[in-house]
């Protein structure tokens, strides 16, 4: 799966089977649903990917400080990037891994 067909599969009620959990994270937060985000990327707080996720979503919450916490635990800096790109940059660096 690439970045497009990524976000062609937004168009669909659930997402892709195939998807791992913090890629399942993005997609419900695209979707607008991010309680639904929140618990894939607390599914496994031990996966690094899940914490860059978790980090976002409470940097997209507004919560810094736990949005710090989390992009320390995945050893990455904080965005200073637009949500929007931050987000672009998650799922990109995701689907090439």
């Amino acid at each position: 799966m690439n970045v497009t067909d990524f976000t062609a599969s937004l168009d669909r009620p659930r997402p892709p089977k195939e998807l791992i959990l913090p890629l399942q994270a993005l997609w419900w937060d695209a979707k607008g649903d991010w309680n639904k985000a929140h618990e894939c990327a607390q599914a496994d707080e031990q996966d690094p990917p899940n914490q860059w996720v978790h980090a976002y979503l409470h940097r997209k919450e507004g919560d810094q400080s736990n949005a710090e916490y989390w992009y320390r635990r995945c050893g990455r800096s904080p965005s200073k990037a637009a949500l929007e790109e931050e987000w672009r940059a998650i799922v990109r660096a995701l689907l090439e891994a």
